[in-house]
């Protein structure tokens, strides 16, 4: 089942048929005027656009211009397909922001070798994105990830009236650690708290390396009640873990935990439990750590 689809804008049904035959191995939508294929883009999901120059009433760049100016389609590649074959015509595609440019009649193996072209360059993308989000040390998303997603999680829980809660996590003498037994005793140690935090994950939970030996956990559908329950069975996991280095003994360590809930009637952003967490961790700190504390 193709997992690419493709709209296909063009007045000529005569062309339709034939893009519609070269690219078989693709889901394909089509459209024969410009405002049809705006109205699919605001109800479909398309990964790649073919869009014919000369049209009625709308030309191909007024409509290119209009789904780069939306942030919904900004990021769709859009191959024009036409006739033209003039510089300045050629130019101007590029200009309102198309990625390629295909002149008929076409060339059904250059053509394919375009599309195909076209979704490799997405999926680089994709790649590059992820590796922007992600922790190379732990594997867990990074602090940029969590400002980038917080706000959804947030909009998310006051649609669906569900509460949200955070745990900020903080290993405790980490300094000592590194001081005493070296880096790489240190970078052990924050992989050891990542992997626990990500076997105890629930599906839904979004857990972050927010800085050095710090970490985030955002609990959607979670109470603070609840998110309690759920630090506290994370700090006795960490502090029934181990690392071995190259002394005699095995190192055990702790960490703190800060809990807070998003008041979702009051706060917009992600920034202000954030803070309450990071409080509730001081306390947690500031009483004798190895425990977590809510605020």
């Amino acid at each position: 089942m193709p997992d690419k689809t493709i709209l296909i804008v063009d007045d000529s049904v005569i062309n339709l048929n034939i893009l519609e035959n070269i690219l078989d191995e693709y889901d394909i939508i089509v459209a024969t005027d410009a405002e049809t294929a705006l109205s699919i883009m605001e109800q479909e999901e398309v990964n790649l656009i073919l869009l014919d120059i000369v049209m009625p009433d709308m030309d191909g760049y007024e409509v290119c211009e209009k789904l780069k100016d939306n942030e919904k389609t900004s990021r769709i590649p859009i191959i024009f397909i036409t006739s033209k074959t003039d510089e300045d015509s050629i130019e101007k595609a590029y200009d309102v922001g198309a990625s390629d440019y295909v002149t008929k009649p076409f060339k059904p193996k250059e053509l394919l070798a375009r599309v195909k072209t076209q979704f490799k360059i997405q999926e680089m993308e994709k790649e590059l994105c992820l590796l922007s989000m992600v922790d190379s040390m732990t594997k867990l998303y990074n602090r940029r990830y969590l400002s980038k997603v917080s706000e959804q999680v947030i909009s998310l829980a006051r649609r669906e009236k569900q509460e949200l809660s955070i745990i900020m996590i903080d290993i405790d003498n980490f300094k000592n650690i590194n001081d005493t037994y070296g880096h790489q005793v240190g970078d052990d140690v924050i992989v050891a708290v990542a992997n626990t935090l990500m076997s105890e994950e629930r599906k839904s939970d979004i857990i972050c390396r927010y800085g050095g030996e710090e970490f985030v956990i955002l609990l959607p559908a979670t109470s603070l009640k609840n998110a309690q329950l759920v630090a506290e069975n994370i700090r006795k996991k960490i502090e029934c873990l181990d690392i071995e280095h190259s002394l005699d003994k095995n190192l055990m360590f702790t960490i703190s935990l800060g809990i807070s809930t998003v008041y979702l009637d009051e706060e917009k952003t992600i920034e202000v439990s954030l803070k309450r967490a990071d409080d509730a961790l001081y306390h947690a700190k500031k009483n004798g750590k190895n425990m977590s504390c809510a605020l």
